[in-house]
């Protein structure tokens, strides 16, 4: 507890049975990053750093929670707890690197801050975003869960972060599967210049635990010995009996939320109340009161943190600006994948699409014995399109978790998982719901490998489509929304010999994967398909048809529209491509046959306009300019929303204006 008097100290602490180590350990701890951030604010004036948040006045929370946890613990924390860092002894000359965008950061200069994360000490660093941490913690929490090895996740958030929807996904999700994870939340009175009171109305955060039926606790924030007293107990509580736990830490942020932007939307006597609770200064005191630290001492450690500041910032200063490498830049995005060539060895059966996905599920789990499979619905009930029927008694429960309705915090849990070393495959129940988690997908997954070396080794599974009368919100093909997005990868398949073993690829690759299942297709395409294991390779497209006037590209549902125009005009010479997989693109296999055709018409089910048929474009325009007969054809459904009804689906859809287009094109 705090009170605040006139007298010299205005925390009352209770040191309980922990002995003067630990005492003076605690100590150190804290003064190190006052120490640093001292510095670094000096560094920011002098235009030495670009940005600095500022985290002074919150060092118990960080540190406390930190050596509360072992070492081989993850912990996710947030861009003021510094102490995190520095209580995991990492190299100060790593951090100053990292903020100077130096090669021996953690980014390579791709990022700055605390924007990065480091396996080397357990440690996984926040976006801008805020709140997709929590659920990234719930999926390392899953992993030590399912691994049975008695481990505790920590992950921080702020007040303010906990408006975002990403919290209360992840606390649901955590209460629900009883993850062993503790929630810290610190309450620093502002997010940004918004104070607390138009931020939530329930009097303390910590009353929310009681809405996900979790234990909530709330906690001085500046009073390190609760923090480390009663974390110790908490975490080792959770180790023996996993759950999650939800703290509020009562704390203040003394300066701006970021040096720029000041303090002056604080009232003075607040910052005068907090400026008295300081958690060093009280801390200092009491140790000295109690005859554990003397100024000796004292000039001695900060001696000391104040070598080891300069030691580090020479090191960071002295080494070489970053040479920008194109090469570096561009093979950094993924994570390289060897693709290993896995031929059939067995007998073929004709099979529907949806068998063909199946069965390739059934066969990668039975591959990878750590596989997790997680959506809605598909446990019991074997997912609405009976694809993980009966994989809930082969596989048991925990490998084929059926979540609750929150794809923001399943995207983030897989990528949890994924840093922790388990494969996952989520099923979005429909393509169009990714829409709910769209933000850990395109800036958790995509970017994670690029900024500080973690894969994502995540596969969605996308069913899409029209022509099954659907409507707006179960029929869209939004493959464009990821094709554009540098660090995943998109396969599209259009015949169950593809489906299975594209799916089995997708599964060994270590980087995220959208693998978009037409649900047109699903039980109206059969084909012979081995029924054993093989897998097929991503960027090779396949020449469906050859012949000498046009080149048709198209993928999913459309190759069978283009198949089906050819068949009702036998005249028509054609190359037909089917890309199958739309990053990476199979780049070569459409200028070879544009070179050899001369003209180039590419049909897509998506809108138009910015869908992929226009990239191709460009690049066949680009490359093949001096080839061309005829101007490159794009065919593409309306620019409306995917409509219900039959005759107004059909209308949308380019399926029967393809004919007249070809015709067009050919006739130029």
């Amino acid at each position: 507890m705090t009170k605040t008097t006139a007298k010299s100290k205005h925390i009352i602490y209770d040191k309980k049975n922990l002995g003067k180590n630990t005492l003076l350990s605690l100590y150190k701890n804290m003064l190190k990053p006052r120490m640093i951030e001292e510095k670094m604010l000096i560094l920011l004036r002098q235009g030495k750093i670009s940005k600095w948040f500022s985290g002074i006045g919150q060092e118990a929370i960080s540190v406390g929670v930190t050596m509360v946890l072992n070492k081989d613990e993850y912990i996710l924390p947030m861009h003021r707890n510094l102490g995190v860092f520095t209580t995991r002894n990492i190299p100060l000359h790593r951090l100053f690197a990292q903020w100077q965008g130096k090669t021996s950061g953690f980014t390579k200069g791709r990022d700055r801050s605390f924007h990065f994360g480091t396996q080397e000490y357990n440690i996984v660093g926040m976006i801008s975003h805020l709140g997709p941490q929590l659920g990234v913690a719930d999926g390392i929490a899953l992993a030590n869960l399912l691994k049975k090895n008695n481990k505790v996740t920590a992950v921080f958030s702020g007040e303010g972060g906990t408006s975002e929807g990403d919290f209360h996904e992840a606390l649901n999700i955590a209460s629900v599967w009883k993850l062993p994870v503790i929630f810290c939340i610190e309450n620093n009175g502002y997010g940004l210049s918004t104070p607390t009171s138009q931020q939530y109305k329930c009097k303390h955060i910590a009353d929310r635990g009681k809405g996900y039926g979790m234990e909530s606790f709330i906690i001085d924030g500046n009073n390190i010995l609760d923090v480390y007293s009663k974390l110790s107990k908490l975490a080792e509580s959770v180790r023996k009996r996993p759950r999650p736990i939800l703290i509020e830490f009562k704390t203040f942020r003394m300066r701006g939320h970021e040096e720029a932007s000041g303090t002056k939307y604080v009232p003075k006597d607040l910052m005068d109340e907090w400026a008295l609770k300081d958690p060093i200064v009280n801390y200092q005191s009491y140790l000295k009161e109690e005859g554990i630290l003397t100024e000796k001492d004292e000039v001695k450690i900060k001696e000391t943190i104040m070598k080891e500041i300069h030691d580090g910032l020479e090191a960071a200063y002295a080494e070489e600006p970053i040479t920008p490498n194109l090469t570096t830049e561009l093979n950094d995005v993924y994570k390289p994948f060897k693709y290993q060539e896995v031929n059939s060895k067995g007998k073929a059966k004709e099979i529907r699409f949806v068998d063909a996905i199946s069965e390739g599920l059934k066969q990668s789990m039975q591959k990878h014995k750590d596989l997790v499979i997680m959506g809605q619905d598909i446990a019991d009930y074997g997912g609405v399109f009976k694809i993980t029927d009966g994989f809930l008694r082969a596989f048991g429960e925990d490998r084929v978790r059926n979540t609750p309705i929150c794809e923001s915090a399943i995207v983030e849990a897989s990528m949890g998982l994924s840093i922790a070393g388990i494969k996952s495959v989520v099923e979005m129940q429909f393509a169009d719901f990714v829409t709910s988690g769209f933000n850990p997908v395109v800036n958790y997954l995509a970017k994670s490998h690029y900024r500080w070396n973690q894969n994502a080794d995540v596969v969605l599974r996308m069913p899409c489509g029209a022509g099954v009368a659907a409507g707006p919100f179960h029929s869209q093909t939004n493959e464009a929304w990821f094709t554009k997005t540098p660090g995943l990868k998109v396969v599209y398949p259009a015949f169950p010999y593809d489906a299975k073993g594209l799916l089995m690829t997708a599964i060994n690759d270590p980087n995220p994967v959208l693998f978009f299942e037409h649900k047109a297709l699903y039980r109206s395409i059969r084909q012979e398909v081995p029924m054993d294991y093989y897998t097929l390779p991503f960027g090779k497209a396949s020449l469906l048809r050859e012949g000498e006037k046009v080149t048709i590209i198209s993928y999913g549902a459309a190759v069978h529209w283009a198949l089906e125009t050819l068949d009702n005009n036998k005249d028509i010479s054609a190359d037909v491509i089917d890309l199958r997989t739309l990053q990476p693109l199979d780049t070569e296999a459409i200028l070879n046959s544009v070179k050899k055709t001369g003209r180039a018409i590419i049909l897509q089910e998506d809108s138009l306009f910015g869908g992929i048929a226009s990239d191709i474009a460009s690049l066949i325009m680009e490359e093949c300019f001096e080839y061309l007969d005829a101007p490159v054809k794009r065919v593409a459904s309306i620019e409306t929303p995917i409509p219900f009804i039959n005759q107004l689906e059909e209308q949308y859809l380019p399926k029967n204006r393809f004919e007249s287009e070809l015709k067009s094109l050919l006739a130029y």
